[in-house]
C-alpha cells in the first residue's frame, strides 16, 4: 500500500511539474498547447479555456512546452496519442513548430494556431488571434499622442526573434512613429538599424528582422533589464531627459520601466506594454507604466473553443479574415483590443468582470 500510494504522489507531481490539465479520463477531444506557465498571461489563458470547456460535454488536456520547441513536439505527440480531434497551439517558436503540427495534420487532425501564427506551413488550418498589427499601432499612437516637442528621445524595444507577433506588434507601432521619426519629433536614441531605415514608412520582413534582431527583448524581463541598462550607460544626458519607450509586453515594461526610473538623468519616461498583467495594473495605478494593450482572454479562448466545438461537430468554423504564414492564406479569427491607461483602468478591467478590484491597491 505504502508503494502504491508514493506511485501516484510521484504521478501527480508529474503531472503539476509538466502542466497537464485533463477535465476526463480516456480520450481527449481537444488537446491545448502553451508556450510556458512561467508568464501570468499563458496561466490566465488556461483558467479561461477550462473555464469554457467546463459548460461543454467535450474534455481538454492542456500542457506548456516550457519555452522548449522540442518538449513542445513531446506534448503534441503526447495528445495525439489520445485521440484529440482538434489541437490548439500557440507556439514557442513560430517556424520550428511547423514539423510538430504536421504530426498532427498527418493524423488528420485539425490545426488552430492561436494567438502566434505557426509559419512556413501548410499544416495549419485556422488561426484565432487578436489583431496583432493594431496592437502594435495603439502603442505607437500612445507615444505619439503624447509628444508635444521635437527631438524626443525614442528607445525602441521588441519581442522574439521567433515569434511571428513580435515582428507584426512592430510593423504596427513603426507605422505610426515613422513619420513622427521622419519629421524629427522622435529622435531613435538606441538602434543604428531603425535610425537607417527611418525614412522608410514600410519596412520588409528582412528590414524588420535587422532592427528586431538589434533590440529584441527575447520576451525576457532579464534581457530586457540589462538591454535597457546598456542603452542608458550609452546615452549622454542630453539623450535621455523625458524619454519615449516603447516597450514589447508588460513583463519587458516592467524591467524596462524600473531601468529609466532608476536613472537620474531620465526625468520622465511614457512606456508601453501589453497584456494587462496584473502587476503592470498596479504599475499604471502607481504611475509607473503608462499605459497596456488588453486582450480580453476571455474573448480569445471561447473564440478558439468554439471554432474547436464548431469542427468536431462537423459545422464551419467562423472566419473574418486571412494571415499568410509564408505556405498558405490561413483562415483566422480575429479579436478587437482597448488601451488602457490610468483613467480607465477601473472601467475596463474591474467593472468588466475580468480581475477583482481586491487584487490592485490605490484605485
Amino acid at each position: 500500500m505504502k508503494k502504491f500510494v508514493c506511485m501516484m504522489l510521484t504521478a501527480a507531481l508529474c503531472l503539476s511539474l509538466f502542466g497537464g490539465v485533463a477535465l476526463a479520463s480516456g480520450t481527449v477531444d481537444i488537446g491545448i498547447v502553451l508556450p510556458t506557465k512561467d508568464e501570468p498571461r499563458w496561466l490566465q489563458d488556461q483558467a479561461r479555456f477550462e473555464s469554457v470547456i467546463a459548460d461543454t460535454p467535450y474534455t481538454v488536456e492542456v500542457l506548456f512546452s516550457q519555452g522548449s520547441s522540442a518538449v513542445e513536439r513531446t506534448n503534441i505527440e503526447t495528445l495525439i496519442s489520445k485521440g484529440i480531434k482538434v489541437l490548439i497551439i500557440c507556439a514557442h517558436d513560430a517556424d520550428a513548430a511547423g514539423l510538430s503540427v504536421e504530426l498532427a495534420k498527418e493524423a488528420g487532425i485539425t490545426v488552430i494556431s492561436y494567438d502566434r501564427l505557426i509559419t512556413n506551413t501548410e499544416a495549419v488550418d485556422y488561426y484565432v488571434t487578436f489583431d496583432s498589427v493594431s496592437v502594435g499601432e495603439a502603442m505607437g499612437k500612445y507615444l505619439a499622442d503624447n509628444v508635444k516637442e521635437k527631438a524626443q528621445s525614442l528607445y525602441l524595444y521588441a519581442g522574439a526573434a521567433s515569434d511571428n507577433n513580435a515582428f507584426l506588434f512592430f510593423e504596427g507601432a513603426w507605422n505610426i512613429l515613422q513619420p513622427l521619426i521622419a519629421d524629427g519629433t522622435f529622435v531613435i536614441r538606441n538602434s543604428s538599424e531603425a535610425v537607417a531605415l527611418q525614412a522608410e514608412p514600410k519596412l520588409t520582413r528582412e528590414q524588420l528582422s535587422k532592427i528586431i534582431g538589434q533590440v529584441t527583448t527575447e520576451w525576457d524581463f532579464n534581457v530586457a533589464k540589462s538591454k535597457a541598462e546598456a542603452h542608458l550607460t550609452a546615452a549622454t544626458k542630453d539623450e535621455k531627459g523625458l524619454c519615449f519607450v516603447l516597450a514589447p509586453n508588460d513583463g519587458t515594461a516592467r524591467s524596462i520601466g524600473d531601468v529609466f526610473a532608476a536613472d537620474a538623468d531620465v526625468n520622465g519616461y511614457y512606456i508601453t506594454g501589453q497584456d494587462a498583467e496584473i502587476a503592470s495594473v498596479q504599475y499604471i495605478i502607481d504611475g509607473k507604466q503608462s499605459m497596456t494593450v488588453f486582450k480580453d482572454t476571455r474573448t480569445l479562448a471561447q473564440d478558439a473553443m468554439d471554432m474547436a466545438i464548431a469542427l468536431i461537430k462537423g459545422e464551419e468554423a467562423k472566419t473574418d479574415v486571412t494571415y499568410n504564414n509564408g505556405a498558405k492564406e490561413v483562415p483566422s479569427k480575429q479579436t478587437a483590443v482597448t488601451v488602457v491607461t490610468k483613467d480607465n483602468v477601473k472601467d475596463v478591467l474591474i467593472d468588466s468582470g475580468y480581475y477583482a478590484s481586491s487584487q490592485f491597491t490605490g484605485l
